[in-house]
């Protein structure tokens, strides 16, 4: 049987599920879904009930059916609830009407089509590590987990879900119009994922959705990536929104817990002007709240956060540290109703701190009406927002099978040269990896970089920002010197980026 452990991914399961060396198969699915449904019985102490969805990939419906079989010979009620979004089957487990003791959804996010995997829930939220550790280890143990009683029945979701949104719409604006967004001009780019259906539910409310594209499911992923951080998924909506004249546009990866948008332009909203239209937006309804982010966010995001009255605090990359690590500020009673990654994960408080792309649009779309009806476009909220004049991300792969000692080892090297050098500014707010600021040209913080270990892979990734010209060039000279003769760690991008960049 497939090696279990090496299909974790995070807080998921992830592999290969088409084609010749599938790890992913139904066999591995049933087995799955079978510990899933012993480790709620020995949960809850009475039969669970559990849900599954899917995304639109080839392999959904195959390996959905093979989980709730195993589910089901393992004594749970299954309710298979068919194509859905990540976000929507943790709300299926508390919403009025639904609810049950665990959720599983058939994903793998952005990866390349001939991947899948499984995305699991608990009414607490979506499990971590340890958990998954839990269920694996069940999975592993070749104990029989069949029990009679088990059963499979079929129910949509989609309009329960739809009718959160609704009401997170109506409940924005004031008001109990049939159609509130009367006047909006909305172009979605589903990329054949899962989220085609949000153009229909814009245009229940009364928006115009001309121009959207890519709604139908098709796991082939024929015209782009579904996911916000590709390039040409991106060029597809901003294209999307010049064409038909939108007053902005939205675009989701595969299973919708991620999205961005673009302006009336087709100007990309993503990244850090994305967090700084959500904080925005946050800010002008309650001042002074704070705002976590990964690690790779900008020097002019924090400074656009703390010019509107916020307070930015960076952590660790990883959409579950960032999310936690919110939580724990509003125990300590920080007031933080926002959790965000620059890949596009966003958790608002008011949303149970879960992950959900189509929510947070959702919330961006209200606003945008009102903002409208001032006259003024929602994007107006963030002209002040300053971008560098250069950005770069380069990676630097390890080829030691201890990457992580030789990734610190690296790490350790820069924040030596960051102690004892009085032009490197180690940030105040380092919290993983070392970030370096630097005075160019005698402006203030003119130029950072990051460099860290990767959460999961064999890689330091470096990002660089510069607000003068030839910044990143400088900073990458000089750390091709420090880092240039480990052995274990391959600096050729680094050397290609600097002959690039001098060039």
């Amino acid at each position: 049987m497939t090696d279990l452990r090496a299909l974790i991914s995070g807080s998921d399961v992830r592999g290969k599920a088409l084609g010749e060396g599938a790890a992913l198969t139904g066999e591995v699915a049933e087995r799955l879904g079978g510990s899933f449904a012993r480790f709620l019985w020995l949960k809850t102490g009475h039969r669970p009930r559990v849900y599954i969805g899917r995304d639109s990939r080839l392999t959904g419906e195959a390996l959905s059916a093979a989980f709730a079989g195993g589910l089901c010979a393992a004594g749970a009620e299954v309710v298979s609830v068919g194509m859905c979004t990540t976000p929507a089957m943790y709300m299926i487990l508390i919403t009025e009407g639904w609810g049950g003791d665990g959720s599983v959804m058939v994903t793998a996010s952005h990866l390349p089509m001939d991947r899948n995997g499984f995305k699991f829930f608990l009414p607490d939220g979506g499990i971590g590590l340890d958990t998954l550790k839990e269920i694996l280890a069940l999975a592993e143990s070749g104990d029989d987990y069949s029990r009679a009683g088990g059963s499979v029945t079929e129910k949509n979701f989609l309009p329960d879900y739809c009718g959160l949104l609704r009401a997170r719409i109506l409940k924005g604006l004031g008001t109990d119009e049939e159609q509130p967004l009367l006047g909006l001009h909305v172009a979605v780019d589903a990329g054949n994922g899962a989220g085609g259906f949000y153009a229909d539910f814009l245009r229940s409310l009364g928006a115009v959705t001309e121009g959207s594209r890519y709604l139908e499911p098709d796991g082939h992923f024929p015209n782009h990536i579904p996911n916000p951080e590709d390039p040409a998924a991106m060029a597809s909506i901003s294209e999307a929104v010049r064409e038909s004249g939108a007053d902005m546009g939205v675009i989701f990866d595969t299973d919708c817990d991620r999205a961005a948008i673009v302006d009336s332009t087709g100007r990309e909203i993503n990244r850090n002007r994305l967090i700084a239209l959500v904080s925005a937006v946050l800010l002008d309804a309650a001042p002074g709240i704070t705002v976590v982010t990964d690690s790779v966010t900008s020097t002019g995001l924090k400074n656009f956060i703390a010019s509107h009255g916020g307070v930015h605090y960076r952590f660790k990359r990883g959409y579950h540290n960032v999310i936690e690590q919110a939580r724990r500020l509003n125990a300590e009673g920080v007031d933080c109703p926002l959790a965000m990654e620059t890949s596009g994960h966003a958790a608002l408080r008011e949303n149970h701190f879960l992950d959900d792309g189509m929510y947070l649009v959702t919330v961006l779309i209200g606003d945008a009406v009102r903002m409208k009806r001032r006259g003024k476009e929602l994007f107006d909220l963030i002209a002040d927002l300053s971008d560098p004049m250069e950005s770069a991300e380069v990676r630097l792969t390890i080829s030691a099978a201890d990457f992580r000692a030789v990734g610190q080892e690296a790490i350790d090297r820069v924040t030596a040269r960051g102690e004892s050098d009085p032009e490197w500014h180690i940030a105040p707010d380092n919290r993983e990896g070392i970030r370096i600021s630097f005075d160019f040209d005698g402006r203030k913080e003119s130029a950072w970089f990051l460099l860290r270990l990767s959460v999961h892979d064999p890689v330091l990734p470096l990002n660089m920002e510069s607000d003068v010209k030839g910044g990143c060039l400088r900073m990458a000279r000089e750390l091709l010197g420090i880092l240039g003769d480990i052995a274990d760690v391959d600096a050729s991008n680094l050397k290609k980026f600097i002959d690039s960049a001098g060039a």
